[in-house]
């Protein structure tokens, strides 16, 4: 079986994928598992980026292994390009939402950091750590990466709802100021500290990548995703005890339980899709994980749109009308704009279009 085509990791990365569109577009007053977590703990809804990340770090060994991880200039080039492109479009995005509003010359008060920023520097980084070191060190690094980030966390007030002693926050603020950061939480939660935990998340996704490579049977590809989505559940939620789950400063057990459980989906899913051929239901799923990134995207730029247009709250209004419980009515709002961003990725599926960002 060609493991880089398993239906089952697009129809994965297209579920991860809808439910971030989901959890970013409730309207007014959301269900609490459709909010992220406020500090310590964790929601349904904070499960969704990290699964993203986990999936791409599988993506990365599937695709470069095709080159064989040789370091050719070529291959190198396509890295940093994209690296690049994802990082742009995450300030492009973010200067988009202000400059609809009339602030075209925002780059005062631009924020750096966000999701695709994210993406791209855990793709850029794990995508060199595979050209240029040997697979065999990969959980070594990711306990090394751990190990550091704790101690940043432990001896530098991670844990610190409060901005002013937080060296995550302190970090950001000096190298990049104020304005530039996000300000609905004591830390930017795509921060540049946090990009040392996340890197050992996309690592670990590579390591699955590399396990469900390399076993040539089906079930041995389950079986070992199983085990080590198991040992990453139960020893993340160990680790919480000391240092609790905390998706805004990515911590290390928040890494841990949500690979875990990305790798026990993914494990799961295999064995439904890929084994059971009970694939019936997953066309939905596909259109979004076909072409993941790309209305990931065109989400945000939608939502911008069509929010500062005032056409989101004239349909809010209307399905208020017939949904009066508000929260009710802002999971019909997300539902219609998934299912809004579905249409959009149907167009380019039936046409077979998959925009490569």
């Amino acid at each position: 079986m060609n493991s880089n085509r398993l239906l089952s990791l697009d129809v994965l990365r297209g579920i991860t994928v809808a439910g971030m569109i989901l959890v970013n577009n409730g309207w007014g007053e959301s269900f609490e598992m459709l909010q992220h977590a406020k500090w310590n703990g964790m929601t349904p809804c904070d499960l969704v980026f990290p699964f993203f990340l986990f999936i791409m770090g599988i993506s990365c060994y599937l695709s470069l292994v095709k080159s064989e991880f040789k370091p050719t200039p070529k291959v190198i080039r396509r890295i940093v390009k994209r690296t690049v492109l994802l990082f742009a479009i995450g300030l492009f995005i973010n200067w988009f939402d202000n400059a609809i509003e009339g602030d075209l010359l925002c780059f005062g008060h631009l924020r750096i950091w966000a999701v695709m920023q994210r993406i791209a520097l855990c793709y850029g980084i794990v995508s060199l750590f595979a050209l240029f070191c040997n697979h065999k060190y990969t959980i070594p690094v990711v306990i090394g990466l751990l190990i550091i980030y704790t101690a940043i966390l432990v001896f530098g007030n991670g844990y610190a709802e409060d901005a002013s002693v937080n060296v995550l926050a302190q970090v950001d603020l000096n190298l990049f100021g104020y304005d530039h950061l996000y300000h609905k939480s004591p830390v930017d939660p795509e921060g540049l500290l946090g990009t040392i935990s996340s890197v050992a998340h996309v690592l670990l996704g590579f390591y699955c990548g590399k396990l469900i490579r390399q076993k040539d049977i089906i079930t041995d590809k389950v079986i070992a995703l199983f085990v080590v989505g198991t040992i990453l559940v139960i020893g993340g939620y160990l680790l919480s005890y000391g240092l609790p789950l905390n998706k805004r400063i990515w911590s290390p057990s928040y890494v841990m339980v949500t690979c875990g459980l990305a790798s026990l989906l993914q494990a799961f899913l295999m064995y439904i899709i890929d084994i059971q051929k009970k694939s019936g239901w997953t066309t939905f799923f596909h259109v979004f994980g076909v072409n993941a990134l790309a209305l990931y995207v065109s989400s945000e730029l939608l939502a911008i749109l069509l929010g500062n247009l005032g056409f989101s709250e004239l349909v809010y209004n209307a399905i208020h009308t017939v949904i009066p419980p508000l929260k009710w009515a802002s999971l019909a709002y997300a539902l219609y704009f998934v299912v809004l961003n579905f249409l959009i990725g149907y167009i380019l599926y039936r046409k077979k279009i998959y925009i490569k960002l």
